[in-house]
């Protein structure tokens, strides 16, 4: 029989299936978010972009997704997959569970996702303590996250904050960049979160000059202050999952170090990881 373990993102799944003899296969198919998609819409990403790709039965399937916030979100994937698994044992929790247990395994400890948003808990080893703090979103919180550097870029465009320099390499870089377009994109369309943290790249290409460094360092302190420094920091490092997280890491270090924080493991994704953890 085999096993299925999910990573979900708005845009992409990375799937890790696990055969009887112990080969694993690697499966990338189109973004699962259950608050987004009809069960429709995700039933034929299962049956396109996953059960045509291998043969077998499945036996039991682990899934991880943003979009999956309670109980009722994990029934419906659980629908999901009985529709095209039908003899497989499913379940489906939400990339704070994922990162937790990629991060921290069985053991306690401070887990964490610096990716488009941020979000962090303390988890006892087998469940996420309940008094985590609430990301909040792109608006009300995720300090630190891409789409919150992107959205703090664009402000400092907009309001003509930013060095000449770094303004003209912007210019030339997103040379369809203007107020209008940036309002449009933001406050008129969908998932705005994702388009601001598509800025991740620049801000990286140019993360040592002053300005910009300042704008990640200020981040980065927020999301310590804001967020982490509710949690038991002194007795347990702080994991990181995510592709902020890992490319940012000398910065994010420093910025720890200066709030009395220590950092611990820092994955790019936790698909690997999770793999290990329910692997036989």
């Amino acid at each position: 029989m085999i096993l299925l373990i999910a990573d979900s993102g708005s845009s992409k799944v990375d799937w890790r299936v696990v055969h009887p003899n112990g080969t694993v296969q690697s499966i990338t198919t189109t973004g699962i978010n259950p608050l987004f998609l009809s069960k429709r819409e995700i039933c034929d990403t299962l049956y396109q972009g996953l059960r045509l790709a291998f043969d077998g039965e499945v036996s039991r399937i682990y899934f991880y997704a943003a979009g999956v916030t309670g109980p009722e979100m994990s029934h419906y994937m659980q629908e999901c997959f009985y529709s095209i698994f039908p003899h497989a044992v499913s379940s489906a929790d939400s990339d704070m569970v994922a990162a937790a247990r990629a991060l921290c395994g069985t053991r306690p400890g401070i887990a964490s996702i610096l990716g488009t948003g941020s979000n962090s808990c303390f988890y006892d080893g087998e469940n996420i303590v309940p008094n985590k703090v609430p990301a909040g979103g792109f608006i009300l919180g995720d300090e630190g996250g891409g789409s919150v550097l992107g959205r703090k870029l664009l402000s400092d465009f907009i309001k003509r904050q930013l060095p000449d320099e770094i303004d003209a390499a912007f210019t030339r870089q997103y040379p369809q960049m203007d107020t209008p377009y940036i309002i449009q994109k933001v406050y008129r369309e969908p998932i705005p979160a994702r388009f601001l943290a598509s800025f991740s790249p620049f801000l990286y290409e140019h993360r040592n000059h002053p300005h910009i460094n300042n704008l990640l360092r200020t981040s980065f302190a927020e999301f310590f202050s804001r967020n982490i420094a509710q949690y038991d920091y002194k007795s347990h490092p702080i994991n990181i999952v995510g592709s902020i997280g890992y490319y940012y890491q000398e910065v994010i270090q420093e910025e720890a170090q200066k709030q009395g924080m220590t950092i611990g493991k820092v994955l790019k994704t936790p698909i690997d990881e999770l793999l290990k953890y329910h692997k036989p």
